[in-house]
C-alpha cells in the first residue's frame, strides 16, 4: 500500500543501482519550497546507492541559484548529489548536459522569456561538455504527439545530440 512506498523504492532502487552507478533525476525532486524543508528529502536521495545528477523540474521550488544549492550541498554533505544547471558532468567518457527545457504552448512574452532562458541553460550545459559524446537529459519534452518546441529541437540538433531523455510525465 501507499504507507510503505518509500522503503519500497528504496529497496527497488538499491537493488538496481550500485555504488559505482551514476544516475540522472529529471525534475520533481521534492515538494519543498525551501532548503529547510528539502532536507529530509535530499537526506533519503543522498543515502540511495549511487551519484545523482539533478535537474529541475516545474515543481521544484526550492529550486535556486548554483552557488546557494552548492553550498546547501556541501553544508549538509550531500557528497552523492549534484546539480545539473548552466553545467554539464564527465561520467565514463559521455558528457551529461541538461536543463529543465520548456514547452512553449502560448504566444505570451513571459513564456518567450522563460524559453530563451531555458535554451541558453541548455546551450551552456552544452558548451561546458569536454566529451564528443553528449547525452541531454530535459524536464519537460521536446516534442509530444501534439506539440513540439522548435528551439530546444534546434539546439540538440546543431549540437549533433542523438539521445535526449526527459521527465515530466506524472
Amino acid at each position: 500500500g501507499w504507507n510503505d512506498y518509500v522503503s519500497r523504492l528504496e529497496k527497488n532502487w538499491n537493488n538496481v543501482v550500485s555504488s559505482n552507478d551514476t544516475v540522472v533525476i529529471a525534475g520533481d525532486i521534492s515538494w519543498a519550497m525551501n532548503f529547510d524543508e528539502l532536507k529530509a528529502d535530499f537526506d533519503f536521495i543522498n543515502n540511495l546507492n549511487g551519484e545523482k545528477i539533478i535537474l529541475k523540474g516545474n515543481h521544484d521550488y526550492w529550486w535556486n541559484t548554483a552557488n546557494k544549492m552548492n553550498k546547501f550541498i556541501t553544508d549538509n554533505n550531500f557528497d552523492k548529489i549534484k546539480i545539473l544547471h548552466n553545467n554539464s558532468y564527465n561520467v565514463d567518457g559521455i558528457s551529461v548536459c541538461g536543463s529543465r527545457g520548456w514547452m512553449f504552448e502560448s504566444d505570451e512574452a513571459h513564456d518567450e522569456k522563460i524559453l530563451n532562458r531555458e535554451v541558453n541553460r541548455l546551450k551552456m550545459s552544452l558548451e561546458s561538455a569536454e566529451c564528443d559524446n553528449k547525452i541531454v537529459f530535459l524536464h519537460y519534452p521536446p516534442i509530444t504527439t501534439d506539440s513540439k518546441c522548435d528551439e530546444i529541437l534546434n539546439l540538440l540538433k546543431q549540437y549533433g545530440i542523438k539521445k535526449c531523455f526527459f521527465g515530466h510525465l506524472h
